[in-house]
């Protein structure tokens, strides 16, 4: 069977090959006094609070899962747009928000909806694998630019008007940042942004952690700037959404009908039950649950990175937003003698029972000598994590 050249060029998810291996791992020892502590993946430890997991059953029991509009239910749209109001200050009219199964559905759509064959899209190194994948899934070419601490790990206006090029299309950032967990400054993109616009390009912003900000200077939705911005948001990481499978993009209003027409393709619309749980997830009940969780997500940064600093797993920004340590570990990797960070996350797991993502996923500058720690986990398995580290290092 002949296999694309699309598909033979997108590579594994390394994230996902190590779960695997530390999945496997702790099936071995689940019963022993030291269980396998996954700080591997991006998941929230907290589910859908009670009001949302109600209206999901209400949903069924009432029997409203037949298809809803390629754009999503119109009361969600209502409440998200109420949302960027009560939450940011920023008008965004409900007619501009497309509701979409999940935001890998919202960046398929963008993309799909705005890049041609060769089109090259700017992006910071390290970024998110998936998001430099669904460049190319629409025959893009994502175009890798170094960063690093001294730049937050993002984009400068410099840089994005130093790399454009007669093939460059746009720029997709993520505020904040996985693997990073850290944001853009207002005004520096707003600068960027001026430069997309003064080469007729597009801007697109992954704001998926946009909730989870703990930083009011950072904390701030690109929407604010103007409307040609183009927002992807998930109900996963802040509503703690992540197997429901819901998202939503927000576009200027002339590429409403784009979406919709492609949308109405591929998907159809997204997940019924999801878009009628997701109504409340904006009711006040449920508003101050997930501000009680993003405090502890805040206690687990707090503590965690301290922590890593102290056993020479050296951070060197620290994050303001989402759940995320990029810790570089060189020194560590010279103290054991171990090559890189792939090769000390195997021996992590194995010795430590810690399973922990290595950088190579995330890019190619340094990325080889970091590791990404999740602190999505609960305080107690954050705590356990530190001392098993500290164990294995002396």
């Amino acid at each position: 069977m002949r296999i694309s050249r699309r598909a033979q060029a997108i590579e594994p998810f390394y994230v996902m090959e190590v779960a695997k291996a530390a999945s496997a791992l702790a099936a071995q020892v689940a019963h022993t006094d030291r269980p396998m502590v996954f700080l591997n993946i991006g998941e929230p430890d907290f589910t859908a609070p009670p009001l949302v997991q109600a209206a999901a059953a209400q949903a069924v029991q009432g029997g409203l899962t037949q298809y809803t509009p390629a754009l999503g239910l119109p009361a969600l749209r209502e409440r998200i747009s109420a949302w960027y109001a009560s939450r940011f200050g920023v008008q965004v009219p409900a007619s501009r928000i497309v509701v979409t199964a999940g935001a890998s559905a919202a960046l398929q759509l963008a993309c799909l909806a705005l890049i041609d064959a060769g089109d090259e899209i700017l992006m910071p190194d390290p970024s998110y694998p998936c998001n430099r994948h669904f460049v190319s899934a629409a025959d893009g070419q994502a175009v890798l630019l170094p960063t690093s601490a001294a730049d937050r790990y993002q984009l400068s206006p410099e840089q994005v008007a130093a790399a454009w090029t007669p093939k460059t299309r746009g720029v997709l950032l993520a505020s904040p940042s996985n693997p990073t967990g850290t944001s853009i400054a207002p005004e520096v993109l707003r600068r960027i942004h001026s430069v997309v616009q003064q080469h007729g390009g597009i801007t697109l912003v992954d704001e998926i952690y946009l909730g989870l900000s703990h930083d009011d200077r950072f904390g701030q939705t690109a929407l604010a700037i103007d409307e040609q911005i183009i927002s992807i948001n998930s109900f996963s990481k802040y509503f703690n959404m992540t197997g429901w499978r819901l998202g939503w993009l927000v576009v200027p209003e002339a590429l409403v009908p784009v979406v919709e027409r492609i949308a109405q393709n591929l998907f159809i619309c997204p997940s019924t039950v999801a878009q009628h749980a997701a109504l409340a997830c904006f009711e006040d009940a449920s508003i101050k649950e997930y501000e009680r969780r993003r405090a502890e997500f805040k206690a687990r940064r707090d503590y965690f990175i301290p922590a890593l600093n102290s056993l020479g797993f050296l951070v060197p920004e620290m994050p303001d937003g989402a759940f995320y340590a990029w810790a570089d570990c060189s020194q560590i990797c010279s103290k054991l003698k171990i090559k890189d960070s792939w090769d000390l996350a195997f021996e992590i797991m194995h010795r430590a029972h810690v399973a922990v993502t290595p950088g190579r996923d995330f890019g190619t500058a340094q990325t080889h000598n970091f590791l990404r720690f999740s602190t999505a986990s609960s305080m107690d398995n954050l705590h356990t994590a530190i001392a098993r580290l500290r164990t294995m290092l002396t």
